[in-house]
């Protein structure tokens, strides 16, 4: 869908008169409790999207609840935890996969990064010793589970911006010594509202990768998720991109940054290069859903069909909504990621 055929549907919508639901904030001035599930080392937008969290918390706008994976790969726990360990947020709990046979490999940047060496012979990110970590990560939807029940009812948003894999998997689960809700009650009580970065509505017979990936647990979650949804199609993200030029200057403040290293490893150094922003909408929305960065859809039911293809279809009494930019929008939004993602840290 080209910038033109994005700004036609955009009017289209506004003679509908929508306009954005109640945002995911509860309370004035109040940070947003939020959970990422990610398929972290798959592509490279999850990890912009992981330093934006970071920085938005800093800034008062997030609490950042957990970390959930649906990439069922070793190095992606501790990868995420030697990321957030360079925010100086180490403690942030993060959930592993168990056994879903989604991409197993280890990716362009995981292992890569973790084991990256200075040219001295030292590791590149000395605060992080994959040898030395003995933390101990707990499953994915038992982490769900605790995290949820820890927190005051409808306040939690949820990011899902990998498979769908843990949140079918919440839905299925009974009782346990977190609640004695079974799953589907527990994302009722507790979630405010689901941000997934899945789907391609632009054109309905392409199998966007997240869906892709897991279909079941697509179909499931999109059936049967008891919350609003607001949904980031392919179509969005693939519009607003992330420039070579900002990953040469933008984060240069310490001599080795994880992020710039993650991007070379997965892209390279090219000034010319564009990196598509499909995860990083969805954390914008999170914290900002009233801010204008995105117009939504009317309501209505997204269906995915045994192919992947996924579809959406009108209707007043549907929880779901998606993603719309025009091309101011693409300008503004583009602009808040590389700033977000970039923002400078103290060295850990």
């Amino acid at each position: 869908m080209s910038k033109f055929a994005i700004l036609k549907l955009s009017l289209c919508v506004a003679f509908l008169g929508v306009l954005a639901p109640s945002a995911p904030q509860s309370r004035a001035g109040e940070p947003v409790k939020l959970i990422y599930d990610t398929d972290m080392g798959n592509d490279i937008d999850d990890v912009f999207a992981l330093a934006m969290i970071n920085n938005l918390e800093k800034r008062g706008e997030l609490e950042f609840l957990a970390l959930t994976l649906t990439k069922d790969n070793k190095y992606a726990a501790p990868y995420c935890k030697m990321l957030n360990t360079f925010y100086q947020n180490p403690d942030v709990p993060i959930g592993y996969v168990k056994e879903s046979g989604c991409t197993t490999d280890d990716g362009k940047f995981l292992r890569q990064s973790l084991e990256a060496k200075d040219e001295d012979g030292n590791l590149m990110f000395p605060f992080f010793n994959l040898a030395e970590d003995k933390t101990e990560y707990m499953e994915a939807v038992a982490l769900l589970r605790k995290t949820l029940a820890a927190q005051p009812d409808g306040s939690v948003v949820i990011a899902q911006v990998g498979f769908s894999t843990n949140l079918a998997r919440l839905l299925d689960t009974p009782g346990d010594e977190y609640s004695p809700l079974n799953g589907r009650e527990l994302a009722a009580k507790k979630v405010k509202c689901l941000v997934a970065m899945a789907g391609n509505f632009a054109e309905v017979q392409h199998a966007e990768y997240n869906v892709a990936n897991d279909i079941p647990a697509a179909q499931k979650v999109f059936a049967e998720w008891p919350t609003p949804i607001f949904c980031s199609g392919f179509e969005v993200g693939r519009e607003i991109l992330m420039t070579g030029v900002a990953m040469l200057n933008d984060y240069d403040y310490v001599k080795y940054h994880p992020v710039k290293e993650a991007y070379k490893y997965y892209r390279g150094l090219d000034p010319n290069a564009k990196q598509c922003t499909w995860d990083l909408t969805t954390i914008l929305y999170a914290a900002r859903p009233d801010r204008g960065y995105f117009s939504l859809s009317q309501a209505g039911n997204i269906t995915i069909d045994d192919q992947g293809h996924s579809r959406f279809i009108a209707d007043e009494q549907g929880n779901a909504r998606l993603f719309i930019v025009n091309r101011e929008q693409i300008v503004r939004v583009q602009e808040a990621f590389e700033w977000l993602s970039s923002e400078r840290q103290l060295k850990p």
